[in-house]
């Protein structure tokens, strides 16, 4: 895979905490990226769900968003640069069914 967004779109079989597997369309992953794990953006086109992979919500964060309301044990709160906002709108025309290529 390439780090630029929408370059190269790979269909990944993964299992989701042992439950039925998936396949992921990779959608872009954060355009300042070295060798290093980053925050990426994926499509699953059965589950029809945009997966988002971010940086971990400091606690002072995670607190300023329960003063909207609870995040429960099965969620999280991330975070992703704003440069990735192409890409996020890459997942969303997936998420619509437009082409993406």
């Amino acid at each position: 895979m390439t780090a630029e967004s929408g370059t190269v779109m790979q269909i990944h079989a993964t299992e989701l905490q042992g439950e039925v597997a998936m396949a992921l369309r990779f959608i872009g992953i954060d355009p300042n990226t070295g060798d290093d794990e980053c925050p990426t953006v994926w499509y699953d086109d059965e589950a029809d769900e945009i997966v988002v992979q971010g940086w971990k919500a400091t606690e002072k964060l995670r607190a300023t968003c329960r003063e909207t309301g609870s995040i429960p044990d099965s969620e999280d709160v991330v975070r992703l640069p704003a440069r990735m906002v192409p890409i996020l709108r890459k997942a969303c025309d997936a998420a619509e069914g437009t082409d993406i290529r």
